[in-house]
């Protein structure tokens, strides 16, 4: 069986031309609090103010764009927890196609509204005892559907990769950098662009304890799948790693992580309380395990990748307040 092609930098590169003026260019944000804390610089790449609130639209629009005319009027069809779908639902909105989301019933109702309010068609399965990739592949035989996965594609990876190309435009070279890890979409995009941009900067992908196939992974030099994990980092409920996602990762990164939920919780804490911003538990893994690791990272420039800000206020109080 012939190896996938993997996307390279050059991918990125064209992806960032291509996604120019419909992605935001995200702040990098900067906290004397976080600097002091670590006896050193630290840069966040806040992707939660990133269109429709996560670095999914990058990824999303990047492979929609590319779609012929009749891909576009047949429609597109993706499977995700709550910001890729999101992400599809508003490109697909953007370039004038339907879009079909696959979503598991228990998704967080905010992303839910979200998906539907961008114009997606929601389709619920039940994440602990349903296949949903079997399901996407069913609907694109039966409707004719381009299926878009939400991180094992080559212009999805090229997409999310320009979030670290950006970040390394602004702050220039990194010591250490630290981006959150579900399918591994984004670490790969990153470690691209890390590679090209910044080559001796040491790259660690984060992942929940409860969820840690991907260091499993990694270590192993195999792709583990799991059951899906029980974490409040919802987006980052993935239960492998993929074929084009986990190459790129073992080739590129230094190190897989893991945190705690109460380190997630901690962080989102810090976020509202100290820098005054929205950020979900899978955004937080990058700062959870920088802030584990602060100790060797002292003197150091420091790159932190925030990956989003999409959850329902209530639970968000809850799990601040607890």
């Amino acid at each position: 069986m012939n190896q996938p092609s993997l996307p390279t930098y050059d991918d990125v590169v064209q992806a960032a031309n291509r996604i120019a003026g419909a992605a935001n260019r995200t702040p990098v944000l900067t906290s004397r609090t976080v600097n002091e804390e670590f006896g050193a610089e630290v840069f966040f790449k806040c992707e939660n103010m990133q269109r429709m609130g996560a670095f999914k639209f990058r990824g999303a629009y990047n492979a929609l764009s590319k779609l012929g005319p009749e891909q576009r009027r047949a429609g597109v069809v993706a499977f995700s927890s709550g910001n890729h779908a999101q992400a599809i639902a508003l490109s697909a909105r953007l370039l004038g196609m339907p879009a079909t989301i696959i979503m598991p019933k228990d998704a967080p109702a905010a992303k839910v509204a979200a998906t539907q309010g961008y114009g997606g068609k929601v389709v619920f399965y039940d994440r602990y005892s349903e296949d949903r990739e079997r399901i996407g592949r069913e609907l694109a035989d039966r409707h004719g559907l381009t299926l878009i996965p939400p991180y094992d594609h080559a212009d999805v990876i090229a997409g999310q990769g320009t979030a670290a190309k950006e970040l390394f435009e602004e702050t220039g070279a990194l010591d250490a950098f630290f981006v959150c890890l579900g399918g591994g979409g984004l670490l790969a995009g990153s470690a691209l662009a890390t590679r090209a941009l910044a080559p001796r900067c040491a790259l660690y992908g984060v992942e929940p304890e409860a969820g840690n196939d991907g260091q499993q992974s990694f270590r192993s030099g195999a792709i583990v799948h799991i059951d899906t994990p029980k974490t409040i980092a919802d987006g980052a409920q993935t239960q492998h790693l993929g074929e084009l996602t986990f190459p790129i990762i073992r080739r590129d990164v230094d190190d897989i992580l893991t945190v705690s939920d109460e380190e997630l919780v901690q962080c989102m804490r810090f976020f509202a309380e100290r820098m005054k911003i929205v950020v979900e538990p899978t955004g937080c893994l990058g700062f959870a395990a920088a802030r584990n690791m602060k100790d060797s990272l002292k003197g150091k420039r420091v790159g932190i990748l925030v990956s989003g800000g999409n959850i329902d206020l209530a639970r968000f109080a809850s799990l601040v307040a607890g």
